[in-house]
Protein backbone atom coordinates (compact mmCIF):
# COMPACT_ATOMS: atom_id res chain seq x y z
CA UNK A 1 0.00 0.00 0.00
CA UNK A 2 1.61 3.29 -0.99
CA UNK A 3 2.78 5.44 1.82
CA UNK A 4 -0.27 7.84 2.22
CA UNK A 5 0.83 9.70 4.99
CA UNK A 6 3.75 10.79 3.10
CA UNK A 7 1.56 11.54 -0.19
CA UNK A 8 -0.86 13.93 1.45
CA UNK A 9 1.92 16.16 2.72
CA UNK A 10 3.58 16.09 -0.56
CA UNK A 11 0.24 16.69 -2.63
CA UNK A 12 -0.60 19.18 0.82
CA UNK A 13 2.21 21.22 -0.03
CA UNK A 14 2.19 21.41 -3.86
CA UNK A 15 -1.33 23.08 -3.20
CA UNK A 16 -0.29 25.45 -1.14
CA UNK A 17 2.61 26.17 -3.34
CA UNK A 18 0.39 26.67 -6.88
CA UNK A 19 -1.86 29.10 -4.58
CA UNK A 20 0.91 31.37 -3.33
CA UNK A 21 2.56 31.38 -6.47
CA UNK A 22 -0.80 32.83 -7.94
CA UNK A 23 -1.26 35.18 -5.08
CA UNK A 24 -4.35 33.03 -3.33
CA UNK A 25 -4.44 32.00 0.20
CA UNK A 26 -3.35 28.09 0.54
CA UNK A 27 -6.06 27.74 2.85
CA UNK A 28 -8.97 28.63 0.14
CA UNK A 29 -8.02 25.47 -1.88
CA UNK A 30 -9.74 22.33 -0.21
CA UNK A 31 -8.12 18.89 -1.27
CA UNK A 32 -11.05 16.62 -2.01
CA UNK A 33 -8.92 12.71 -1.82
CA UNK A 34 -10.89 10.22 -3.89
CA UNK A 35 -10.68 7.16 -2.45
CA UNK A 36 -13.03 4.98 -5.18
CA UNK A 37 -11.89 1.34 -4.78
CA UNK A 38 -10.08 1.72 -2.06
CA UNK A 39 -11.00 0.15 1.41
CA UNK A 40 -11.56 1.19 4.69
CA UNK A 41 -7.96 0.78 5.61
CA UNK A 42 -6.18 3.24 3.17
CA UNK A 43 -9.15 5.55 3.72
CA UNK A 44 -8.11 5.46 7.87
CA UNK A 45 -4.60 6.06 6.99
CA UNK A 46 -5.75 9.40 5.33
CA UNK A 47 -7.89 9.99 8.34
CA UNK A 48 -5.04 9.39 10.87
CA UNK A 49 -2.79 12.14 8.43
CA UNK A 50 -5.61 15.19 9.19
CA UNK A 51 -7.84 14.14 6.02
CA UNK A 52 -11.35 14.94 6.23
CA UNK A 53 -12.79 15.41 2.89
CA UNK A 54 -13.11 12.46 1.01
CA UNK A 55 -14.82 11.49 -3.05
CA UNK A 56 -16.18 8.55 -4.26
CA UNK A 57 -17.54 7.91 -7.85
CA UNK A 58 -19.92 5.28 -6.96
CA UNK A 59 -23.16 6.15 -4.66
CA UNK A 60 -23.35 1.70 -4.29
CA UNK A 61 -19.70 1.70 -3.48
CA UNK A 62 -19.74 4.22 -0.79
CA UNK A 63 -22.67 2.77 0.64
CA UNK A 64 -20.38 -0.32 1.15
CA UNK A 65 -17.98 1.64 3.96
CA UNK A 66 -18.93 4.94 3.99
CA UNK A 67 -21.59 4.91 6.84
CA UNK A 68 -19.37 2.32 9.11
CA UNK A 69 -16.67 5.60 8.48
CA UNK A 70 -18.95 8.17 9.27
CA UNK A 71 -19.80 7.09 12.29
CA UNK A 72 -16.55 6.25 13.46
CA UNK A 73 -14.91 9.36 12.89
CA UNK A 74 -17.56 12.41 13.32
CA UNK A 75 -16.56 15.23 10.88
CA UNK A 76 -16.07 14.24 7.81
CA UNK A 77 -17.13 15.38 4.25
CA UNK A 78 -17.68 12.86 1.54
CA UNK A 79 -18.30 14.19 -1.97
CA UNK A 80 -20.18 12.38 -4.88
CA UNK A 81 -17.59 13.08 -7.94
CA UNK A 82 -19.40 10.73 -10.12
CA UNK A 83 -22.41 9.96 -12.27
CA UNK A 84 -25.76 9.98 -10.69
CA UNK A 85 -28.92 8.19 -11.39
CA UNK A 86 -32.34 9.97 -10.48
CA UNK A 87 -32.92 6.22 -8.90
CA UNK A 88 -30.18 6.55 -6.59
CA UNK A 89 -31.31 10.27 -5.66
CA UNK A 90 -32.41 9.14 -2.41
CA UNK A 91 -29.33 7.41 -0.94
CA UNK A 92 -27.17 9.69 -2.26
CA UNK A 93 -28.74 12.67 -0.34
CA UNK A 94 -28.57 10.30 2.88
CA UNK A 95 -25.12 9.67 2.45
CA UNK A 96 -23.14 12.55 0.97
CA UNK A 97 -22.85 16.21 2.14
CA UNK A 98 -21.51 17.27 -1.52
CA UNK A 99 -23.03 16.44 -5.05
CA UNK A 100 -20.42 17.69 -7.29
CA UNK A 101 -22.76 15.82 -10.51
CA UNK A 102 -26.12 17.52 -10.81
CA UNK A 103 -26.53 17.93 -14.63
CA UNK A 104 -29.82 17.42 -16.04
CA UNK A 105 -32.97 18.47 -14.77
CA UNK A 106 -34.24 14.63 -13.47
CA UNK A 107 -31.93 15.17 -11.13
CA UNK A 108 -32.03 18.36 -10.03
CA UNK A 109 -36.42 17.21 -9.15
CA UNK A 110 -34.77 14.36 -7.95
CA UNK A 111 -32.63 15.66 -5.35
CA UNK A 112 -34.92 18.62 -4.54
CA UNK A 113 -37.50 15.69 -3.34
CA UNK A 114 -34.97 14.18 -1.40
CA UNK A 115 -33.67 17.08 0.39
CA UNK A 116 -37.12 18.03 1.25
CA UNK A 117 -38.14 14.64 2.14
CA UNK A 118 -34.58 13.67 4.40
CA UNK A 119 -34.53 17.67 5.77
CA UNK A 120 -30.34 17.19 4.47
CA UNK A 121 -28.72 20.12 3.72
CA UNK A 122 -26.58 19.04 0.99
CA UNK A 123 -24.16 21.24 -1.20
CA UNK A 124 -24.25 21.18 -5.18
CA UNK A 125 -22.52 21.50 -7.82
CA UNK A 126 -23.53 21.45 -11.45
CA UNK A 127 -20.89 19.47 -13.72
CA UNK A 128 -19.61 21.27 -16.73
CA UNK A 129 -19.14 19.26 -19.87
CA UNK A 130 -16.38 21.83 -20.83
CA UNK A 131 -15.44 19.84 -23.77
CA UNK A 132 -18.43 18.83 -25.07
CA UNK A 133 -17.26 15.54 -25.20
CA UNK A 134 -20.23 13.09 -26.23
CA UNK A 135 -19.72 10.10 -24.03
CA UNK A 136 -19.28 12.67 -20.41
CA UNK A 137 -21.76 13.56 -18.70
CA UNK A 138 -22.41 17.49 -18.00
CA UNK A 139 -24.23 20.64 -19.22
CA UNK A 140 -23.04 21.98 -22.00
CA UNK A 141 -20.97 25.69 -21.47
CA UNK A 142 -23.27 27.66 -23.13
CA UNK A 143 -26.15 25.95 -21.31
CA UNK A 144 -25.01 26.08 -17.90
CA UNK A 145 -25.56 29.33 -16.22
CA UNK A 146 -29.14 29.05 -17.86
CA UNK A 147 -29.66 25.75 -16.06
CA UNK A 148 -28.26 26.92 -12.99
CA UNK A 149 -30.63 29.65 -12.75
CA UNK A 150 -33.02 27.10 -13.56
CA UNK A 151 -32.24 24.62 -10.43
CA UNK A 152 -32.64 27.94 -7.99
CA UNK A 153 -35.72 29.22 -10.02
CA UNK A 154 -37.88 25.53 -10.80
CA UNK A 155 -36.51 23.03 -8.35
CA UNK A 156 -35.64 25.34 -5.35
CA UNK A 157 -31.81 24.22 -5.30
CA UNK A 158 -29.15 26.06 -4.13
CA UNK A 159 -26.14 25.37 -6.51
CA UNK A 160 -22.90 26.63 -4.29
CA UNK A 161 -20.65 25.84 -7.67
CA UNK A 162 -19.39 23.99 -11.06
CA UNK A 163 -16.94 21.16 -11.61
CA UNK A 164 -15.34 19.96 -14.79
CA UNK A 165 -12.98 17.10 -15.64
CA UNK A 166 -11.56 17.91 -18.69
CA UNK A 167 -10.75 16.00 -22.09
CA UNK A 168 -8.08 13.79 -21.66
CA UNK A 169 -6.12 14.81 -24.44
CA UNK A 170 -6.32 18.29 -24.05
CA UNK A 171 -4.54 20.96 -22.42
CA UNK A 172 -6.36 21.56 -19.18
CA UNK A 173 -5.56 25.05 -18.44
CA UNK A 174 -8.37 26.48 -21.29
CA UNK A 175 -11.10 24.49 -19.45
CA UNK A 176 -9.93 25.40 -16.29
CA UNK A 177 -10.23 28.99 -17.60
CA UNK A 178 -13.64 28.54 -18.95
CA UNK A 179 -15.44 26.98 -15.79
CA UNK A 180 -13.98 30.26 -14.30
CA UNK A 181 -15.88 31.95 -16.55
CA UNK A 182 -19.17 30.56 -16.17
CA UNK A 183 -18.55 30.37 -12.59
CA UNK A 184 -18.81 34.00 -12.80
CA UNK A 185 -21.65 34.20 -15.42
CA UNK A 186 -23.88 31.86 -13.25
CA UNK A 187 -23.04 33.81 -9.62
CA UNK A 188 -21.46 30.96 -8.40
CA UNK A 189 -18.01 30.77 -6.01
CA UNK A 190 -17.00 27.08 -5.63
CA UNK A 191 -14.97 25.54 -8.33
CA UNK A 192 -14.23 21.44 -8.42
CA UNK A 193 -11.57 21.36 -10.58
CA UNK A 194 -8.15 19.35 -11.34
CA UNK A 195 -7.11 16.08 -10.37
CA UNK A 196 -3.66 14.28 -9.30
CA UNK A 197 -1.77 14.97 -13.16
CA UNK A 198 -3.00 18.82 -13.49
CA UNK A 199 -4.64 19.99 -10.02
CA UNK A 200 -1.50 23.00 -9.63
CA UNK A 201 -3.03 24.65 -12.69
CA UNK A 202 -6.55 23.79 -11.62
CA UNK A 203 -5.51 25.99 -8.56
CA UNK A 204 -3.75 29.04 -11.08
CA UNK A 205 -7.36 29.13 -12.14
CA UNK A 206 -9.19 29.43 -9.25
CA UNK A 207 -9.96 26.28 -8.16
CA UNK A 208 -11.56 26.12 -4.83
CA UNK A 209 -11.55 22.08 -4.70
CA UNK A 210 -9.24 19.67 -6.60
CA UNK A 211 -9.77 15.64 -6.53
CA UNK A 212 -6.70 14.05 -6.10
CA UNK A 213 -6.47 9.80 -5.77
CA UNK A 214 -3.65 8.51 -7.47
CA UNK A 215 -1.28 11.31 -6.00
CA UNK A 216 -2.42 9.65 -2.22
CA UNK A 217 -3.44 6.58 -2.43
CA UNK A 218 -1.32 5.30 -5.53
CA UNK A 219 -2.55 3.09 -8.25
CA UNK A 220 -6.04 2.12 -8.25
CA UNK A 221 -7.02 -1.43 -6.58
CA UNK A 222 -10.36 -3.89 -6.44
CA UNK A 223 -12.25 -3.79 -3.53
Amino acid sequence: MADVKRNLEAVREAIAAAAREAGRDPASVDLVAVSKTFGAAAIEEAIAAGQRVFGENRVQEAEAKWPALKERYPGLELHLIGPLQSNKAKEAVALFDVIETVDRDKIARALAGQIKAQGRQVRLLVQVNTGEEPRKAGVAPAEAAGFVARCRAEHGLEIAGLMCIPPLEEAPAFHFALLAKIAKEAGVKELSMGMSGDFETAVAYGATHVRVGTAIFGERERL
